[in-house]
């Protein structure tokens, strides 16, 4: 919607410019952001806070604002409002912060915006007549917003749950590939469930970010309230799929979903346990797979593929220490890398991405290899091609080319279809 007409009368005339603070000059509500924030860090008020509830929306707005600093130099502000405002302000027009907000928070806004000439906050109301500011940016489409919100391309990763079926050479049974289809859904729905909850509790440093910052509830493209429905929606669904499956698919789903939300709350936080966090639960989709299907898995496999997300989780950090590097800051907001340790994330991605590889050999002259596959000698050709495809990534990711996530980065990238294609080629040519 447009902003007032500018066909306005003389500045004596005009009647003060009136706007609210939560979902008009900023895209968000802050009543929201203060109680993730504190509950967060504070999970144990939640009863207390549910008292504060009723009592009143002032009564809690203010509770929470007492015992929560938000920053508000990063809200995401209307940018065209914001300009609009200054505009009519400098043509001498009044212009006031009339929001429910808490006070706190409306002064902050103010002395960080440096434009009202007036505050009205906690819903006291501006009794002059005034003219009230509307939000000016349009909203971007719902459907593509909500499938940004649930990271849609991050369930590629669950594809790793039909890994047993194929290593078996049972993905042709088709019983077992409709278990490992709704094995992929559930998962998928339960880490959207994990997506969503993480980029609620992640908004300040998301906003500090150059591409996170563009996240839906970072942006304020999806308001905060949609996601505390969407995280017990989505994590629902997953259950009642996984329902379907056996029990032990069921908890190894559960025990999932906790170490992603350990890991979402505070161990991505703590150096070097966030990568090997990471690497288990690629390797827990595998072992999924398998309880699903009841197809059991080679501890050969479980190994390859610790050593090989290990490397890959370590290419997304160093991803992210070279950024620091190049905006000359000292520390990653919310991890525990410092723009130092570059050369030695370098170090350790590589040695275990080619480690994986020394497991891929050693399981190509194991007994179990002559079960499975008529000619175990051509499985040779797998090891050169994974040495250059892991070779490649870390090169790329050195000059800065592999997007912060490898996952992005691999769905984008011709040349890892290709080495896809040719180690697909080896399997069959090799069964």
């Amino acid at each position: 919607m447009q902003p007032t007409s500018s066909n306005a009368p003389a500045p004596q005339d005009m009647r003060p410019l009136a706007v609210e603070l939560d979902g008009v000059l900023a895209r968000t509500d802050t009543l929201h952001e203060g109680l993730l924030r504190l509950l967060k860090h504070q999970p144990y008020l939640a009863p207390v806070v549910l008292g504060w509830s009723l009592r009143g929306q002032a009564f809690l707005r203010a509770e929470v604002a007492r015992r929560v600093e938000l920053d508000v130099t990063r809200l995401p502000y209307d940018e065209v409002l914001l300009s609009h405002l200054s505009e009519e302000k400098a043509r001498g027009r009044r212009v006031v912060l009339a929001t429910a907000a808490d006070r706190r928070v409306a002064e902050a806004v103010a002395a960080h915006l440096g434009l009202f000439d007036a505050i009205h906050a906690n819903g006291e109301p501006l009794v002059e007549p005034h003219e009230e500011a509307r939000r000016t940016e349009p909203s971007k489409p719902l459907p593509r917003t909500l499938l940004k919100a649930l990271r849609v391309h991050q369930w590629a990763k669950n594809v790793l749950l039909f890994v047993p079926l194929l290593a078996a050479h049972k993905a042709l049974q088709l019983p077992l590939l409709l278990q490992s289809l709704l094995g992929f859904i559930s998962f998928s729905l339960c880490a959207s469930s994990v997506y969503v909850l993480n980029d609620l509790l992640d908004l300040d440093s998301d906003r500090q970010h150059p591409t996170k910052r563009r996240r839906p509830f970072a942006a304020g493209d999806l308001p905060v309230r949609a996601g505390l429905w969407m995280t017990p929606l989505l994590l629902g669904a997953g259950v009642a799929l996984a329902l379907l499956l056996p029990s032990s698919f069921l908890a190894l789903l559960g025990t999932y979903y906790a170490v992603t939300l350990a890991y979402s709350l505070y161990l991505k936080q703590v150096m070097m346990l966030d990568v090997l966090v990471l690497a288990g639960l690629y390797t827990v989709r595998i072992f999924g797979g398998s309880l699903a299907v009841g197809v059991p898995t080679s501890s050969w496999l479980f190994t390859f593929s610790m050593f090989l997300f290990l490397s890959l989780a370590l290419v997304k950090r160093l991803s992210e220490v070279r950024r620091l590097r190049q905006a000359n800051e000292s520390a990653a907001p919310g991890r525990g890398y410092m723009a130092g340790d570059y050369e030695q994330l370098a170090i350790l991605g590589v040695s275990s991405g080619y480690l994986s590889v020394l497991v891929l050999a050693l399981y190509i002259t194991s007994r179990e290899v002559t079960a499975l596959y008529a000619q175990p000698e051509r499985l040779w050709l797998l090891c050169p091609v994974m040495l250059y495809w892991v070779g490649r990534v870390w090169l790329l990711a050195h000059r800065g080319q592999v997007n912060e996530d490898p996952l992005v980065f691999a769905l984008k990238d011709k040349v890892s279809y290709g080495v896809g294609l040719l180690a697909l080629g080896v399997l069959l040519a090799a069964t």
